[in-house]
């Protein structure tokens, strides 16, 4: 047998074992230099902070005003106050974040703590976050954050259950009883007059002895937030809202043929049909079955051929929303927003019943006259899409029925055809009382 060169060189590293472990030196000694480190407990996060914020903003945590529980906020001394909104992937798409946190340390002319000063690089910083999340910090006005102790039935009653003037200290020992970070950013001088300006926003004032005495106010609260929906619906809701709630919301259904118009379509379609099997139903011969099956399928034809479709019809809205009516829809949407993401529940039922009482703030009226119209029409819509299922279903029930009656009539026709080939010994034996008589088969039986 001839030998291959593979055979060669198997037979060379049997000879040479020094060799052959001399090679696979090189393979041992490429294994990777980096172990990677277990989970972190408390994984670092991205944090998109305002230019504007100096360094000694800081990260506080505060009662939300909405639901009553600690959240973060970023407190800057000189610029206010901001919350976070977390921004991430889909889950159908799962996204991760690698995260060099070397680079930052290097542009500020720092070391890297992670790397040991032998130069040994078993460990590096770098990170990779499992979830593609980011937190943006966005400007809040304080006067949120003020709200649940200006509408708290602690504040001092006076006769007859009315609220009375009181300093702002007051308010802010209860804020500072939730949270006690509020009690620390009380401390910087700026953020206390700030929190007191925007708390005259919303309160009646009045000077008592050169103290500025505070009483919250329904009004100025309704003239604040409205002033502010305002702005946020000035000439536009984001993408996803303006499709969802403005566009979606005042689309009227499509009108397209009468009902009048399909009706009878139906009804002569259905006529056409029945007279062309009666007629058919008449012949019998094998021939002429399949002339009528032939002429049946031509006559369906004929008759899709007649019914209209959409395309055809020239479909328009039966409606369309005026400016003043999308203005005024989003203007309600940026409202109801506002008041569900800041505000109270007990709160927002009485800001948008208030709303509606007084008109000479913004007139709703337009845009509920076109929102009565656009669901009557949806209403008739459904209506009429209903009994054109229905006479569909009738017509489809007919199909059914002559289909049985086809059905039936061959069979009745292939007993006559077997009838009329049997014989007469047959047909007298099918005649002859087989009451008692035992069957050939219980002959054979095993004893």
């Amino acid at each position: 047998m001839a030998r291959t060169t593979r055979s060669k060189a198997a037979s060379g590293s049997a000879k040479t074992p020094g060799k052959a472990s001399a090679a696979t030196t090189p393979a041992s000694s490429n294994a990777s230099r980096y172990a990677l480190s277990s989970n972190a407990v408390n994984p670092p996060k991205i944090f998109i902070l305002p230019k504007q914020a100096t360094s000694d903003a800081r990260v506080v945590s505060l009662s939300n005003p909405r639901y009553n529980k600690p959240t973060r906020y970023l407190v800057c001394p000189e610029t206010g106050l901001y919350e976070f909104t977390r921004i991430t992937a889909p889950k159908s798409t799962p996204r991760s974040w690698l995260i060099d946190s070397s680079v930052g340390l290097q542009k500020e002319g720092k070391p890297d703590p992670s790397r040991k000063p032998d130069g040994d690089d078993t460990e590096f910083g770098a990170y990779v976050a499992k979830g593609a999340e980011l937190y943006l910090a966005t400007s809040i006005d304080p006067v949120f954050l003020l709200l649940p102790a200006l509408t708290s039935d602690e504040t001092v009653k006076g006769e007859g259950g009315k609220k009375m003037f009181v300093e702002s200290d007051d308010y802010f020992d209860q804020l500072s009883k939730a949270s006690r970070h509020f009690s620390e950013i009380l401390r910087w001088g700026t953020m206390r007059q700030l929190l007191e300006a925007r708390m005259a926003a919303v309160c009646d004032t009045v000077d008592a002895g050169g103290e500025l005495m505070y009483r919250f106010s329904q009004e100025k609260l309704l003239a604040e937030m409205l002033s502010k929906a305002k702005r946020m619906s000035k000439e536009s809701l984001p993408p996803s809202m303006e499709e969802r709630f403005v566009v979606k919301a005042l689309e009227a259904p499509v009108l397209g043929l009468k009902r009048e118009e399909t009706t009878t379509s139906t009804s002569s379609a259905s006529t056409h049909k029945q007279e062309t099997t009666e007629s058919q139903s008449s012949e019998l011969t094998a021939e002429t079955t399949t002339n009528k099956v032939s002429d049946a399928s031509t006559a369906a034809k004929s008759v899709a051929d007649e019914e209209p479709t959409a395309a055809s019809s020239g479909l328009k809205a039966s409606m369309q929303a005026s400016p003043e009516v999308t203005r005024l829809q989003r203007l309600r949407v940026a409202f109801s927003f506002l008041c569900s993401s800041y505000i109270l529940p007990s709160q927002v039922s009485q800001l948008k019943k208030q709303l509606l009482e007084q008109k000479e703030l913004v007139d709703f009226g337009p845009l509920d006259d076109y929102l009565a119209q656009v669901a009557k029409l949806r209403q008739e819509a459904t209506l009429s899409r209903s009994m054109g299922d229905y006479s569909r279903k009738h017509i489809l029930d007919e199909e059914e029925m002559m289909d049985r009656a086809e059905k039936k009539r061959k069979m009745e026709e292939d007993e006559k055809r077997k009838k009329a080939g049997e014989s007469r010994g047959v047909k007298n034996l099918k005649k002859v009382n087989t009451t008692g008589m035992k069957k050939m088969s219980d002959f054979f039986k095993k004893t």
